[in-house]
């Protein structure tokens, strides 16, 4: 007697199987013998001949049974080599009373990783990649390791004009995002240990360690990360994000950067891997050029920056720069690889920053954030007091939002998810000593927040808040 059950999670033809290679196991089906024809299986047990047919299949594979042309499935002897038993099919759940429900989705996303997606490009995006797709047939093919030729270029030459890189297109490498780029980093570093900022990007940190790279964490002062600290923590790589730190948004002024190269050149085999995070969103002053463009094209400085935020996340296409003397050995040893992004998304890319597209699209979005950003500080400000200091404003699609007296930071966001807006405390950043974390601080992101819903999150975090005192604000502790 067989029994099935369709409301198992386990399909059927799975359970049948299963019954099966028991009771031939246990030798209740004795070698030799017949198995039920498979329409006669299907008419007895209610399923369709195919599902029989399937589990037949199954034994037969693993030597259970075997199929005799125009006779059906026997028995197999197995000779007391029997393979393992399966195992066994999953218990149906237990019915609840009270089902568990998911928790809702918030209404509001401040997290700092989205943007919106209605500034994309997508009439002159969308052109390029259509007459590519019926004109260029050879982006079927695989392209150069390091990415497309003419991106390269292109690439050089914005960030020689914009962000002070010096290069040539042959020292620029494509890949699918920022953590595919530094894991290949990390392999041309191996042995060696990575100063980290902390508070800090944490995946960076997960995504060195993964490959072999231990971190030590260096706390950040106001001006970014110190070069005493870096040289007290013993490490001969160190992982920054001068232009625009994450999370406190701090600037690392051009004194501090001449630090870090001043570590970087006092003894051989030392590198500092640049993240240029955010660097395209400054709305207040000219970003300082970068730390590799201070180095010089050969200086010990490895730049990755990103197209994430000024196109989109899931295009997945960032860059880095190596010096020359890291680029031979990044060609040999990865010689095999094929390059990680689509070429036909790289070709787009390329034509769109070709034809100018890309820069009239970064001052459409950095006025747009601007705009977005001073609208929210203020119903910030007219929903929450005097009280609440805002920092990193000044770039970014975040900053901190600090109110003394709102109940602490956990009580803060957890008070906000509950009026439906999701964000994060500052403490979640800090990976050592979150001791040091000032209190009654949230990172607020606004890259995805509507126009339209500015003054809603702005009075459900009022609501939220509401209790907060009118205590003087502390003094930064970042």
């Amino acid at each position: 007697m067989i029994t099935l059950s369709a409301k198992s999670s386990t399909p059927m033809y799975e359970q049948l199987y299963a019954r099966l290679a028991a009771d031939i196991r246990s030798g209740a089906l004795a070698p030799g013998s017949p198995l039920p024809g498979r329409r006669t299986m299907a008419s007895q047990l209610g399923v369709s001949v195919n599902t029989v047919d399937a589990a037949y299949q199954m034994l037969a594979a693993e030597g259970l049974a075997e199929s005799r042309p125009r006779s059906g499935f026997y028995v197999q002897d197995t000779g007391g080599m029997l393979c393992p038993a399966p195992a066994a099919p999953e218990p149906e759940p237990a019915v609840s009373a009270e089902p568990v429900r998911p928790e809702a989705a918030p209404r509001y996303d401040l997290s700092t990783g989205s943007i919106d997606t209605e500034l994309f490009p997508a009439r002159s995006w969308g052109r390029i990649q259509k007459e590519l797709l019926y004109q260029a047939p050879e982006l079927l093919q695989r392209g150069p390791m390091q990415g497309d030729e003419d991106l390269r270029g292109e690439i050089a030459r914005y960030l020689a004009e914009y962000r002070g890189v010096v290069c040539t297109p042959e020292q620029v490498v494509v890949g699918a995002g920022i953590e595919y780029l530094l894991g290949c980093v990390a392999h041309l570093f191996a042995g060696s240990a990575a100063a980290v900022e902390n508070p800090g990007y944490t995946r960076s940190r997960t995504i060195l360690e993964n490959n072999g790279i231990p971190c030590r964490l260096v706390d950040i002062d106001r001006h970014g990360l110190p070069a005493d600290g870096l040289e007290a923590c013993g490490a001969n790589l160190c992982y920054v994000t001068p232009s625009h730190h994450f999370p406190t948004g701090v600037t690392m002024p051009a004194w501090r950067r001449a630090q870090l190269l001043a570590w970087a050149a006092a003894r051989p085999g030392r590198y500092i891997l640049e993240d240029d995070y955010d660097s395209e969103f400054r709305f207040s002053t000219r970003p300082l050029p970068s730390l590799q463009g201070m180095a010089g094209a050969d200086g010990p400085v490895v730049y990755l920056t990103t197209f994430s935020k000024s196109l989109a996340p899931g295009i997945r296409i960032a860059c880095m720069v190596l010096p020359p003397h890291l680029l031979e050995r990044y060609r040999r040893d990865f010689a095999v690889y094929s390059n990680t992004v689509s070429r036909f998304e790289q070709e787009t890319l390329c034509r769109f920053m070709a034809q100018g597209h890309f820069t009239r699209h970064i001052a459409r979005m950095r006025l747009a954030y601007k705009r977005r950003m001073e609208t929210f500080a203020a119903a910030l400000r007219e929903a929450l007091g005097p009280d609440m200091v805002l920092d990193g404003t000044q770039s970014g699609l975040h900053f901190l939002l600090t109110l003394p007296g709102a109940g602490g930071e956990q009580a803060m966001v957890a008070a906000a998810r509950a009026e439906g807006v999701q964000l994060r405390g500052l403490s979640e950043y800090y990976m050592a000593r979150p001791e040091s974390c000032r209190p009654d601080t949230v990172v607020a992101g606004y890259a995805a927040l509507r126009t339209g819903d500015i003054a809603a999150v702005a009075s459900a975090l009022g609501r939220a808040w509401s209790a907060h005192s009118t205590a003087v604000p502390p003094a930064s502790k970042t």
